[in-house]
């Protein structure tokens, strides 16, 4: 499965003000729930329920904050940048810049795993995250992230 087509424009921050895990969380969450039926409090909770098992701090300043949530529909694709970067908690002890959200109905394992892996292939380029932390505009993380995803 490909962001394309679960990632909306609308779920996208340029600019992120938060500066701590919370934070992040609360206003990913917010962005997020303009395009679905579930509440901003609810998606941030259940992403901070999930933090509470292990970060999602992955490494290479890029975080993946994941959950699931029936409300959401099948796939939902948030994504966020911070230009200073947020102590995450990640696995290298280092601030994260780059924040892809995940979120799925509870029944949905396989398409979970897609995106998952999607998105993990994705970070492996170099020149995608470079293109990201250089993006000025959430139209043009947007476009980035679409002409990549269009490639595998």
């Amino acid at each position: 499965m490909k962001i394309s087509q679960v990632l909306n424009k609308n779920s996208i921050i340029a600019d992120l003000k938060a500066r701590d895990k919370k934070g992040v969380i609360d206003e990913l969450a917010d962005a997020v729930s303009k395009t679905t039926k579930a509440s901003a409090k609810k998606i941030a909770s259940v992403l901070m329920e999930r933090e509470q098992l292990g970060s999602t701090g992955i490494g290479g300043g890029i975080a993946i904050p994941h959950g699931k949530l029936d409300s959401v529909g099948p796939i939902l694709v948030g994504f966020a940048l911070s230009r200073k970067g947020v102590e995450y908690e990640s696995l290298d002890n280092k601030p994260v810049h780059i924040f892809f959200l995940l979120l799925t109905s509870e029944d949905s394992t396989g398409g979970h795993l897609k995106v998952l892996a999607q998105i993990s292939k994705l970070l492996k380029i170099d020149r995608f995250k470079k293109g990201l932390l250089a993006a000025k505009s959430h139209d043009e993380i947007y476009d980035i992230i679409m002409e990549q995803d269009e490639d595998f």
